[in-house]
């Protein structure tokens, strides 16, 4: 993908791209103009000798410092090397690239006050290939993603590691390799490059486009689900979710009805004598609508900050001012990462619900445990437990990281957001409930086959032939886990959102 950063709000749709594949950034003719005239500013104050926090003093409680002119680019190098002590795994490529770009974005609005040189040479990086190492932990979300982008930023300075086609090399190496010179660093721009939410924005953003991917997936098993266990889709009438009228709601209802058009299993029991079925296929609308409108919700936030300018302190060119704010404390990230994680462990929580309902043959009129010769077979019985484990664990992990915030720099930074670990977690979340659904997907698919020569839908019966591409029919006690795994990996590759993408914010904003 190719992207000019110049004027244009940045949409979560080339993010989800830039997301997926490589991207290649060049600064346009107005963004660098913007970049240059916040630069000679921060000239102009450097040579005026006015004391500016980050430009010629020094950081946090030591602001009150004043560096000499002869040390200030001294100065720069040593915030980055000293605020570059990440531990824990390492960030994915596709989420390093992420940030990366929001970083250009952010510096190419032009009031940063660094050189259009340093947004170049970061674009260089991206056009590249060349993808610093950033440890996962250490950041605490104010002021900003310090520790995780001093490690982006070092890689510019020939510091550091980074990957080229998933090589870990020393970015001395990686910069050579691609004809790329180490950039010495002017007045600011390292302060420019390590503050910021960039970092939290990118994981919270994934976690978007993954949380798609999953919602996609619990629609299509539920309506699966419905079907299998003859259930009726009277609850997706329209005319019901109209009087209540939440956007959410009418949307996935609509969603539902068209995944189960044209079934003949459903057509099959349309006189029969069951009234209501169990909440979790009868309030899917309510319940996952509810889910979509919170992603709607973050989406909002995310496609604001991934836009914003996010450092401090703020050069304002048109009017000659620098300007000390707090734009990098991630607050807004934080609970918009909280409020997201609710809705993922809902949605885990109603799929986990519909398999023990299609595993109970008192409830759902199939062969105990979905298995034939029960007793002698266990069947789904203990896929169940796992998908009540996985929906267990996503409760504590719901729990919001944003109320916890620890003071920091000698109390200089008494509050802080907790947003990069708020949107990390949400990453453990997914790959619980994408397992938990994959494993709905498994279930419902051995329902509906016990329904056959009856058919559901043309689309849930396209599903069920997918899923049996990579699932044989249970007919007999076997490990299930691969199968599950199998599974999982298709929701995760976005192969239901078809279904679906009418719906999704990141696919269509």
């Amino acid at each position: 993908m190719k992207l000019l950063i110049e004027n244009q709000m940045v949409t979560l749709k080339v993010l989800r791209q830039a997301w997926l594949e490589p991207v290649e950034v060049q600064i346009g003719r107005d963004a660098h103009r913007r970049i240059a005239e916040s630069n000679e500013l921060i000239d102009d104050v450097v040579a005026g000798g006015e004391r500016v926090y980050g430009v010629n003093t020094g950081f946090g409680q030591l602001a009150s410092v004043r560096i000499s002119d002869n040390e200030l680019a001294h100065l720069q190098e040593n915030l980055v090397r000293s605020h570059a002590v990440g531990v824990g795994k390492d960030l994915d490529d596709n989420i390093v690239r992420l940030v990366m770009l929001m970083k250009v974005i952010a510096l190419a609005e032009g009031f940063s006050g660094v050189r259009p040189r340093l947004v170049e040479a970061l674009c260089a990086l991206l056009n590249a290939g060349i993808y610093p190492r950033i440890p996962a932990q250490g950041s605490v979300g104010a002021s900003g993603d310090l520790a995780p982008l001093a490690h982006m930023s070092g890689v510019l300075l020939g510091i550091g590691e980074a990957r080229v086609d998933g090589e870990l090399m020393p970015a001395a190496t990686a910069l050579a390799n691609a004809g790329l010179e180490p950039i010495v660093l002017a007045p600011k721009e390292g302060l420019a490059l390590l503050n910021g939410t960039q970092v939290s924005t990118a994981l919270a953003l994934a976690a978007v486009f993954r949380c798609e991917n999953v919602l996609s997936a619990a629609l299509v098993a539920g309506a699966m689900a419905s079907d299998a266990i003859k259930g009726s889709d009277t609850p997706f009438d329209r005319r019901i979710q109209n009087v209540r009228g939440h956007g959410g709601q009418i949307a996935v209802a609509s969603v539902l009805r068209e995944l189960m058009r044209g079934s003949a299993i459903r057509a099959s029991h349309e006189a029969c004598e069951r009234v209501q079925d169990p909440y979790s296929i009868r309030c899917q609308p309510q319940v996952i609508g509810a889910c979509l409108g919170v992603l709607r919700h973050v989406c909002k936030v995310l496609q604001t900050e991934a836009n914003a300018v996010t450092d401090n302190p703020l050069v304002f060119a048109d009017t000659q001012a620098v300007l000390s704010g707090g734009n990098f404390h991630a607050e807004p990230v934080a609970l918009a990462a909280d409020y997201l994680a609710l809705a993922v462990a809902e949605i885990g929580a109603l799929s986990e619900r519909r398999i023990a309902l299609l595993i109970d043959t008192h409830l759902s009129g199939l062969p105990a445990f979905l298995v034939r010769e029960g007793g002698l077979n266990s069947g789904f019985m203990m896929a169940q437990v796992t998908a009540a484990a996985l929906a267990s664990e996503n409760k504590s992990l719901a729990h919001p990281a944003s109320v916890d915030s620890l003071p920091t720099s000698a109390n200089q930074e008494d509050h802080v957001s907790m947003a990069t670990f708020a949107a990390r977690r949400l990453h453990d979340m997914l790959d619980n409930v994408s397992n938990i659904v994959a494993i709905e997907l498994l279930a419902a698919a051995q329902g509906l086959e016990f329904h056959h020569p009856q058919r559901s839908s043309a689309t849930l019966e396209g599903v069920l032939a997918a899923i049996r591409e990579v699932s044989p029919p249970y007919n007999e006690d076997r490990s299930l886990s691969g199968d599950i795994a199998r599974v999982a990996q298709l929701i995760e590759s976005g192969s239901f959102c078809v279904h679906a993408a009418s719906v999704l914010p990141a696919h269509n904003e």
